[in-house]
């Protein structure tokens, strides 16, 4: 059995899940909504303050299935009441992010700055050489992080570009001159 399938999920107190048919699924807490159209094979029941996922047979795909329902189902849960951050670093010289309104702004080496807008739901803020992406929506802030990144990826040499915070950049040796 899926031992993350099987886990209940814990819905906190200010939290309201709405199980609707063809399993659409409504999470509504302090920081927002969130609602999503999971595989209609799982079978989602809502019991006290708990939510379980059952899965109808024991197939490959149904096994699959079943922790992916209910971890998509968690992040719903934790994202209405605590939310997601994903924070960037700006290594290099002359690299540096400023925020103008809604629009991330971006000087990376290029003969241009890079805008870049913060998408429906999202917001990013600049500290320094951090750039902070949040949101409710696990999967957003994911993506958009990995977009800003995108635009300047780190190269192995000096290190400069874009990076996650956590995120160990393997550095290699360069070019050593004949003799």
């Amino acid at each position: 059995m899926s031992r993350i399938g099987r886990m209940p999920i814990a819905v906190p107190a200010g939290v309201t899940v709405d199980i609707a048919e063809n399993n659409k699924v409504t999470v509504k807490g302090p920081k927002g909504t969130l609602e999503r159209v999971l595989p209609a094979e799982m079978e989602i029941t809502l019991e006290g303050s708990e939510i379980l996922v059952k899965r109808p047979n024991d197939l490959k795909k149904m096994k699959s299935l079943h922790g992916l329902t209910r971890t998509l189902i968690h992040n719903m849960v934790v994202g209405v009441t605590e939310g997601y951050t994903k924070t960037l670093e700006v290594n290099g010289v002359g690299y540096r992010a400023q925020k103008q309104g809604k629009k991330l702004v971006l000087s990376l080496g290029y003969s241009h700055p890079v805008e870049m807008e913060d998408p429906e739901g999202l917001s990013s803020t600049v500290d320094g050489n951090k750039i902070i992406v949040s949101g409710i929506d696990k999967e957003k802030v994911g993506q958009y992080a990995a977009e800003i990144r995108e635009k300047r990826a780190p190269e192995p040499y000096k290190g400069k570009g874009i990076k996650y915070d956590y995120e160990v950049i393997r550095r290699k040796v360069g070019k050593t001159g004949k003799k």
